[in-house]
C-alpha cells in the first residue's frame, strides 16, 4: 500500500499546514489543547485504525514524526468525538478503537509499592495511577480481556497483546468492596480485572 506524502496531507488539511511544517522539530511540553475553543470546521478523512496506524483518505501516513505531531493536538470531547485542535480550528477524525497503543511496560517498586510505567506508540510515558487508571473490557465472543490506560484528557491507549500478557503476569487476588478480584496494583491504586472465580473458570 502506498504511503501518503506530507505535501498531500498539508494540501488536504488546510489550516493545519503550520503544524505539519514543524514536523520533526521537538517542542517542549504538549500544546494546551484543553484551553482552546475554536470553531468546528467539519470532519476530515483521517482515521486512527485499531492497530494504531494513522490513515488519511484511506492511505497510511508513513512519517512517524508527522503522526506524533498530530497526536499532540488530539482531544476527545464530551460528545465522544475525537478532534485535531489548534487555536483557530477544530476538525473531527475517526478512531476505530483507542487513540494510542501501549507498546512497552516496566514495573518497579518504591517503598514496597509497585509502579507500572507505560510507553505508547507515540512515545508518551506515564505511570499507571489514580490519575492515569487502567480499565478492562471483557470481550464476550472470545472471553478475552482488552486493557486500556488513560493517557491524558479522555485519550486512551490499548495495551498491545504482549504488554497485556506482561501486565496480567503481575496480577494478584485482592479483595475489592468485599469481593475477591484478580487485579493489578500501581502507585497505591488497585485496578480490578475480573472476579477471581471467573478467572478460575477461564483457566480451567
Amino acid at each position: 500500500m502506498t504511503e501518503i506524502k506530507d505535501d498531500q496531507v498539508a494540501k488536504g488539511l488546510g489550516g493545519l499546514e503550520a503544524l505539519i511544517s514543524r514536523a520533526g522539530k521537538k517542542e517542549k511540553g504538549l500544546p494546551p489543547v484543553e484551553k482552546w475553543h475554536p470553531d468546528f470546521c467539519g470532519d476530515i478523512p483521517m482515521e486512527i485504525r485499531a492497530d494504531g496506524t494513522w490513515f488519511y483518505m484511506g492511505t497510511p501516513i508513513g512519517r512517524k514524526s508527522l503522526v506524533q505531531l498530530f497526536s499532540t493536538v488530539l482531544r476527545k470531547d464530551e460528545d465522544g468525538k475525537t478532534y485535531l485542535v489548534t487555536p483557530v480550528e477544530r476538525v473531527g477524525i475517526s478512531v476505530e478503537d483507542a487513540h494510542f497503543i501501549a507498546v512497552e511496560m516496566n514495573v518497579h517498586e518504591e517503598e514496597g509499592d509497585p509502579i507500572i510505567t507505560i510507553r505508547t506508540n507515540m512515545d508518551d510515558v506515564l505511570e499507571v495511577s489514580a490519575d492515569n487508571p487502567l480499565r478492562f473490557v471483557i470481550v464476550e465472543e472470545n472471553e478475552g480481556v482488552k486493557p486500556y490506560v488513560l493517557v491524558r484528557g479522555r485519550l486512551e491507549a490499548l495495551l498491545a497483546r504482549s504488554v497485556m500478557y506482561e501486565l496480567i503476569s503481575h496480577g494478584e487476588e485482592i479483595e475489592v468492596d468485599g469481593k475477591l478480584m484478580f487485579a493489578v496494583r500501581s502507585k497505591g491504586a488497585v485496578f480490578p480485572i475480573m472476579p477471581a472465580d471467573e478467572l478460575a473458570k477461564l483457566s480451567a
